[in-house]
């Protein structure tokens, strides 16, 4: 038997201690960093499943009830799924929720990108600037803002008074169910702040020796802009189109402010989710707000699995072989 064999035998009976130390009292401090662990991670899985997890399986058995919050909730089968494609206000809803998605992400995503590329320039008080701009989305979903802008827009408002100036006819936004979807797409648009400040540091990452190469060979400011910012910045601008896409789908405080609730005019401001605090909330039908609830976790489901299928196309990153 060698000296080494003997010695590591000597280790396994005990008579000789390992270098490295005992082999329990080595797994003792990772046993407390688990417990640790888990006691930080505690509060989050408390809050998961009691708000999230928990109230979205009810949702799911609600569903296919039929609950007015009052009397016990009675099993009705996929009939509230059936109801919903009968149910011209929420027709309605669904064409006011995907023209606003269609409209306002994009012009959203374009004046952020527009605004980002103008503040990545040297200038003075850029900083300033920056923060100017960023303002609207930290006040943006405020209840007061949608007051405001409420305001802004009613018969006699500002916006009617600038509007008459050049020869516009009144009446205010607010009451048109023409004005109405354009006067939204605005307010959106004023809360560009957030995907402009992820566009400006995705600028910030695109090597300037590109740009210095590319005037070499006499391309001009369109031609860098399609050839160069926009494949460099499309991990960021697929982060941000996907983002801005959910949240529009969620769009409420604004909605439910400016129409007082309703909808109106003409249910011109119905959108989805404000039909669904409607039906459920005032009218008092949980299951069939429920069934509502999950079309929409649906759908946003399927545009995101879009979106990601269809990201193979188009976005592209840094060392990545196609």
């Amino acid at each position: 038997m060698t000296p080494d064999k003997l010695f590591v035998d000597r280790i396994h009976s005990g008579d000789v201690q390992s270098p490295a130390g005992p082999t329990p009292a080595r797994r003792r401090p990772r046993r407390g960093e688990a417990r640790a662990g888990y006691a930080f991670l505690a509060p989050w899985l408390l809050g998961f499943f009691l708000l999230t997890a928990g109230p979205m399986v009810a949702s799911l058995v609600l569903a296919f009830t039929d609950y007015d919050l009052f009397n016990a909730p009675t099993f009705v089968g996929i009939d509230n799924f059936t109801r919903l494609f009968a149910d011209q206000r929420y027709l309605a809803s669904l064409k006011v929720t995907g023209l606003y998605v269609l409209l306002g992400t994009p012009i959203k995503l374009a004046s952020s990108l527009a605004v980002a590329m103008l503040l990545n320039n040297a200038f003075s008080a850029k900083g300033f600037y920056r923060s100017a701009f960023y303002l609207p989305s930290l006040v943006g979903a405020s209840v007061s803002v949608a007051i405001v802008w409420k305001a802004m827009f009613i018969d006699g408002g500002i916006v009617d008074r600038i509007g008459q100036g050049f020869g516009l006819e009144a009446g205010g936004w607010v009451g048109d169910p023409g004005k109405t979807m354009p006067m939204f797409v605005l307010l959106t648009v004023w809360q560009f702040g957030a995907p402009m400040v992820i566009f400006l540091a995705g600028l910030k990452q695109v090597p300037a020796e590109l740009y210095e190469a590319a005037a070499v060979d006499g391309a001009g400011p369109v031609r860098k802009f399609l050839a160069i910012t926009l494949p460099m910045l499309s991990p960021v601008l697929f982060f941000n189109l996907l983002l801005e896409t959910i949240h529009s789908f969620q769009i409420f405080a604004s909605a439910f402010i400016i129409s007082g609730g309703s909808g109106g005019p003409a249910n011109s401001t119905l959108f989805y989710t404000l039909y669904l605090y409607i039906r459920g909330f005032a009218d008092f039908k949980m299951g069939y707000a429920s069934a509502m609830a999950w079309i929409l976790v649906m759908v946003v489901g399927l545009v995101t699995l879009v979106f990601f299928k269809s990201s193979k196309l188009w976005v592209h990153y840094s060392g990545e072989e196609k």
